[in-house]
């Protein structure tokens, strides 16, 4: 059986990768992407094995490759993989997206924001950028868990760099970008405990999204073995699926006295559940969220919460897609966040 036919694993083949071509010459994927790009900064002997390897993989460079190599593209896509109604609701997208234009911009580098929230725009915009239109993608995560494009322009070779720690599978295969999840957790969740709650629910975000897993994980980290399962609801990261898990919090814990929602969205959904419920709040209940966007300020009273970074992040995320792009290793990289103690809590 030829390398080609068992890339795919027992009884599926499927097209070889440069991380393919990379494990089998023994060198990293940036030195098979200089390889095939022409660049003068490779050994004698890894082009050689390079070489090899791409012979016994049936590895064939494709066009989004090949425009690479040519640098024709010299612009980058932001690749939403939800509705256009999320990014215009969301304002950590919003701030994404500003703030990753103004970072290629100030490289000379266009950007192309691609929104592809059903089966039709995912195949559109995998014909898009697989034909070489862009240099690499930006990604915008909410859920990539059996995402089909994601999985489908990673095992093509696209540079790729997500805003959070990837799941599902792309853990080492992507860049990525993260705010401290899990301490950002940490931090609010003991500042709500050093105030004296005692009963601390949470709404926890979709359990395939980066922050979803972290955020919950920081908060069991602090209950420990005073953990309960019946203060933790779920929630899809939107104001409506706030007030959702925050109306069965209070039927099956009415005695909870905080919540400490993975997001700022749904803590405006919770703030509102309970002001309708008659619980005040700071003082019947305490209530923070998680991002520091535009929602924290709006509320009454304003929202306690946790702040990621978002310029930074941005920053970063470009930085690291360049560097993938000229054929460098992903990296990940975490980024610190802070409690902003408001009136909420």
């Amino acid at each position: 059986m030829s390398s080609s036919a068992r890339v795919g694993g027992a009884g599926r083949a499927r097209r070889p990768t440069i991380r393919d071509v990379a494990e089998v010459a023994g060198v990293s994927s940036g030195t098979v992407s200089r390889v095939l790009n022409g660049k003068n900064w490779v050994s004698p002997e890894a082009r050689t094995a390079v070489e090899a390897a791409i012979r016994s993989t049936g590895y064939r460079v494709n066009p989004h490759a090949r425009n690479l190599a040519m640098s024709k593209s010299n612009s980058v896509a932001f690749l939403l993989t939800e509705t256009q109604q999320v990014l215009f609701e969301d304002p950590n997208f919003a701030a994404l997206v500003r703030g990753t234009t103004q970072a290629l911009a100030a490289r000379g580098v266009s950007s192309v924001l691609i929104m592809a929230g059903d089966a039709a725009e995912q195949a559109r915009a995998m014909s898009y950028i697989s034909a070489g239109h862009v240099d690499g993608v930006l990604l915008a995560f909410t859920s990539s868990n059996g995402n089909p494009l994601v999985r489908q322009l990673a095992d093509a070779g696209v540079p790729l760099v997500a805003c959070g720690m990837p799941v599902g599978g792309f853990e080492g295969r992507i860049g990525s970008v993260s705010a401290d999840d899990r301490h950002g957790a940490v931090s609010v969740v003991e500042y709500l405990a050093a105030q004296g709650r005692q009963r601390i629910a949470t709404i926890a975000g979709p359990p395939d999204t980066p922050g979803g897993i972290a955020r919950l994980e920081g908060y069991r980290r602090v209950l420990g073995e005073r953990f309960d399962a019946a203060l933790v609801e779920q929630g899809d990261y939107t104001v409506a699926g706030g007030a959702a898990a925050m109306r069965r919090l209070l039927a099956q814990s009415p005695s909870l006295d905080a919540v400490f929602a993975a997001n700022d969205a749904m803590a405006v959904g919770a703030l509102e559940v309970l002001q309708a419920a008659g619980r005040a709040v700071p003082d019947d209940v305490a209530v923070a969220g998680f991002d520091d966007n535009d929602f924290a300020t709006r509320t009454t009273p304003a929202l306690t919460t946790v702040r990621q970074p978002f310029p930074r992040i941005s920053t970063e995320m470009v930085r690291v897609l360049m560097e993938v792009i000229g054929g460098e290793e992903a990296s990940t990289i975490t980024v610190p966040t802070s409690l902003v103690v408001r009136e909420s809590a």
